[in-house]
């Protein structure tokens, strides 16, 4: 297999607005034809690794996971031209063993979300990814690797439940979620686990637990101050854990096992000369590989 050039792409998440030890740093802003993106693009080196920063809730948490422009989020990552994908992102934990502090590598995702776009196609331009197996294993190895290089508590593989919000669950959906086998919950990695498959983006979440959302009897029920006591904590070690994450990965990439560079080959349903015009303008990044053949 071929070796290209890596350019990390890293959406941080709640309590993650930024990244320190980034070196000539670059500010961009991105236009997106889908929108204006959560904030500018940080473009600098991390570990010999060129690395495109974006803060998922923009600076000083402004936009709360319910308004999130997700597409136009994964578009300008696309735009950055960033080769793989990684999410840090908090969460609740429906497990006794997944502590706050812990690291969850999500392999699954739960869909809950429903008023929020989900797709860079629509009439014009249908296409239907294969969500499967929604994240690379390749990006989930590096994760894994560099959680035990700093001693993180970690979990590898774990199913992420996406809800709405920005309310917390009832006890009652607690407990539902629960049931179904779910190990997480968030409000953020849908649509954009979604969004960056479409974009032929190999991507990874590191779910940073911060509470056991309200199903634990004797922690009680999720409270924001609560909440941002852990996420400081979690915060300094996914800054940490990125650097090593880009250190691990190095700065040349293979494709990933999954083929997912080039899954629009295998998903694209609308013939050539019934494609809208409009729609292909708009999809000239995400689908520019594809388009472009």
């Amino acid at each position: 297999m071929t070796a290209q050039k890596r350019i990390l792409g890293v959406i941080g998440g709640s309590g993650v607005y930024k990244m320190d030890a980034l070196e000539n740093i670059e500010r961009v802003d991105v236009e997106s034809p889908w929108g204006q993106p959560s904030s500018s693009l940080l473009r600098g080196r991390l570990g010999g690794v060129e690395v495109v920063f974006l803060a998922r809730h923009g600076e000083g948490h402004r936009v709360p996971p319910n308004h999130v422009n997700y597409r136009a989020n994964i578009d300008a990552m696309k735009r950055a031209g960033v080769t793989d994908l990684v999410s840090l992102s908090a969460c609740g934990s429906f497990r006794e063993e997944l502590a706050p502090g812990t690291f969850v590598i999500v392999d699954q995702y739960i869909d809950r979300t429903t008023k929020r776009p989900t797709s860079f196609f629509g009439p014009g331009f249908a296409a239907h990814v294969s969500m499967a197996h929604p994240v690379c294993p390749a990006l989930g190895d590096a994760a894994e690797a560099a959680c035990k290089a700093l001693d993180i508590s970690h979990a590898r593989g774990g199913t992420y439940l996406a809800i709405d919000g920005p309310a917390f669950s009832s006890l009652a959906e607690s407990n539902l979620y629960r049931s179904w086998g779910c190990d997480v919950i968030g409000m953020t990695n849908m649509p954009e686990a979604k969004l960056a498959r479409e974009a032929e983006l190999p991507y990874a979440t590191i779910a940073m637990v911060t509470d056991y959302d309200c199903w634990h009897e004797e922690e009680g029920p999720v409270e924001v101050s609560r909440v941002l006591e852990i996420m400081k904590q979690n915060s300094a070690n996914g800054a940490r854990l990125v650097q090593e994450l880009a250190g691990g990965l190095g700065p040349t990439r293979t494709p990933s096992p999954l083929g997912i560079e080039t899954c629009l080959d295998f998903a694209v349903i609308t013939q050539p000369e019934m494609r809208d015009p409009a729609m292909i303008k708009k999809l000239s990044a995400v689908a520019g590989r594809f388009l472009k053949r």
